[in-house]
């Protein structure tokens, strides 16, 4: 048997074990999650916004193509339809049923008590009042305010006017968390930093309006700031747009957001959404599944920051090593970010 032949089929059947003159063709594994199904219902935005769905849709891809695990999705149009997609999956018989966003809080938690055969995951849960911990339900959450801390450092480190700013999406607890933590970041390096803050609205829209985050972004930079950081999903775009007009710099969230305004987005804060999808899929997957809440932050690699070639220009080297050791700082605990 020829070489050629002998690499024709390791390629087709993956593993040839050759003894004593023998091939003996060993059938290919059957991956990790054959058989497990998962749907997962996508936030404000869709899979394509580039930021916090967007993150999750990895996650969701990597399951397929990595464990093998089949997958089904949802992206409702309007909020009265999260509730219905949840249900959906679930009236499946889905292994796992996800919701991608802290306004799926609500309903996760009711029809977790409905379909107590289903396992549900909710990205930023936060219980309700009254709702302990249910067996079949997982919330994964983020420490969003320690990553936030970095970007903060390299806004203060990078910023010419020494003034700054924040644009987030629904003033709500969660989003403060981005804020507080940036806010701390830029005044550990920049005392006599500003820091400008404004926020979209009090409704899930605020996470969906380009051209109001512009508007909110322009009387920041007209005010001075010289580098601003959004947590407001799509709106975040319009937070791009008026760094472009105004040829300044601006902070990405959730996802590496580079590709959006190469010519203005200095880092991004990523949040890993992805893993966490990827984690609670690998649980379910071992029968290790458990109810209550699972955080991931700096040291979980949660959370951080895009430092590559591709912004290098707009981001130092220098000033990527001192965050780095912010970074570290954070994780062994001698510095404390707050995240309100």
């Amino acid at each position: 048997m020829t070489i050629r032949r002998l690499i024709g089929l390791l390629a087709v059947v993956n593993v040839l074990l050759i003894v004593a003159g023998w091939i003996v063709i060993a059938p290919p594994a059957a991956r990790a999650g054959a058989g497990v199904r998962v749907g997962l219902v996508f936030d404000v935005g869709g899979k394509n916004d580039k930021s916090f769905n967007e993150a999750a849709w990895r996650g969701l891809q990597r399951v397929r193509d990595e464990l093998g695990v089949d997958i089904q999705f949802i992206e409702p149009t309007e909020g009265a339809d999260r509730e219905a997609a949840l249900r959906s999956l679930a009236a499946r018989g889905v292994d796992l049923v996800i919701g991608v966003g802290f306004i799926f809080g609500p309903d996760v938690e009711r029809l977790a008590v409905q379909f107590p055969n289903v396992k549900f995951a909710c990205i930023d849960y936060s219980p309700s009042e009254g709702v302990g911990t249910l067996a079949n339900l997982a919330g994964l959450r983020f420490r969003e305010h320690e990553g936030s801390f970095l970007v903060g450092a390299i806004a203060g480190l990078v910023t010419h006017s020494k003034t700054v700013g924040f644009v987030g999406g629904m003033k709500i607890p969660l989003i403060r968390k981005f804020e507080a933590g940036y806010i701390a970041g830029v005044r550990h390096v920049c005392p006599e930093c500003r820091v400008l803050s404004a926020y979209a609205g009090s409704e899930p829209k605020a996470f969906a309006d380009p051209p109001l985050g512009q508007d909110l972004a322009s009387a920041q930079y007209g005010q001075g700031a010289d580098v601003i950081y959004h947590a407001a999903g799509k709106t975040g775009d319009g937070v791009f747009a008026a760094a472009r007009q105004r040829g300044q710099r601006a902070i990405g969230v959730d996802s590496d957001q580079f590709d959006n305004a190469p010519c203005c987005i200095v880092t991004s804060m990523v949040k890993r959404v992805d893993v966490a999808v990827v984690d609670v899929t690998k649980d379910v997957i071992a029968k290790r599944f458990s109810g209550g809440l699972h955080e991931l932050g700096l040291a979980e690699h949660g959370v951080g920051f895009v430092a590559d070639e591709r912004n290098r220009l707009l981001l130092p080297r220098e000033v990527v090593t001192r965050v780095q050791e912010l970074r570290d700082q954070i994780i062994a605990g001698t510095i404390r970010v707050p995240d309100r």
